[in-house]
């Protein structure tokens, strides 16, 4: 394989304007509010009990995974601030919402405010623990991918997926139902809702590493993240041209 250098200013180019990456960031962040408003609806799959955010919050880790790959987890540091941010303005603007005064002909808000208000708990949930998994599963990402030398791609999303997975189920399992459920059903919900996202993950393998793979040639971006500091209260997203490794992966 020949490596393609980029000018510095056509790298920093790509960085800041690629429409790519920031498709990613907006995925992400709706994936995100939708899987915590449905992570309140408690339901049976394939004879497992579950939440229901837990069949599309694993598509988080699978954006991650594809930010962290490609564009270097400093942007899937930002990618998870957006996410965060967005996640903070589903429980303001809704706890704003159900506050507020209703007309006496609409019966149905009571239903929503009910629903809404009875949330808060797993929505808080499912905030510290995204605050906590996908940080880790993107440190873990770029990590592998730096021990490895850029090989075993779909080894590296799987192996970061299970462990950040595996910190996301269990705290939100215990934030969101400890003391409401007796310890051996909570336990094996969370370990449920592990297995399940670690399936998922391994089902979009062949999309997230061809997708991977897409994204680098277009736009010429394969960051290592050499000499990063990986402190997480950073909105830094500054690489150098050394950082980009991009390499045509069809090419020799």
């Amino acid at each position: 394989m020949k490596i393609k250098p980029l000018a510095i200013e056509n790298f920093q180019m790509n960085q800041t304007n690629s429409t790519c990456m920031w498709l990613l960031f907006i995925s992400y962040s709706m994936v995100l509010v939708l899987a915590n408003w449905f992570d309140v609806r408690i339901i049976s799959f394939l004879n497992l009990n579950t939440d229901a955010g837990t069949l599309i919050f694993p598509f988080t880790f699978l954006l991650s995974n594809a930010i962290t790959e490609v564009y270097g987890y400093k942007n899937a540091r930002m990618a998870i601030w957006l996410g965060f941010a967005f996640n903070i303005l589903f429980i303001v603007y809704g706890q704003i919402v159900i506050h507020m005064p209703s007309p006496d002909f609409q019966t149905n808000n009571i239903a929503f405010d009910n629903l809404f208000d009875s949330s808060v708990r797993v929505i808080l949930a499912s905030t510290a623990s995204y605050f906590f998994a996908e940080p880790l599963n993107s440190l873990v990402m770029s990590k592998l991918k730096m021990k490895f030398n850029g090989k075993h791609k779909a080894f590296r999303f799987l192996a970061s997926t299970v462990v950040a997975s595996f910190a996301d189920s269990f705290i939100f399992g215990f934030v969101a139902f400890y003391g409401i459920w007796n310890d051996e059903n909570l336990i094996n919900f969370c370990l449920t809702m592990w297995l399940i996202k670690v399936f998922i993950e391994f089902c979009g393998l062949p999309f997230s590493v061809r997708l991977t793979s897409y994204l680098k040639k277009k736009d010429q971006v394969d960051i290592y993240d050499i000499n990063t500091k990986y402190t997480f209260f950073s909105l830094e997203r500054n690489y150098n041209k050394e950082n980009n490794k991009y390499r045509d992966e069809n090419d020799g």
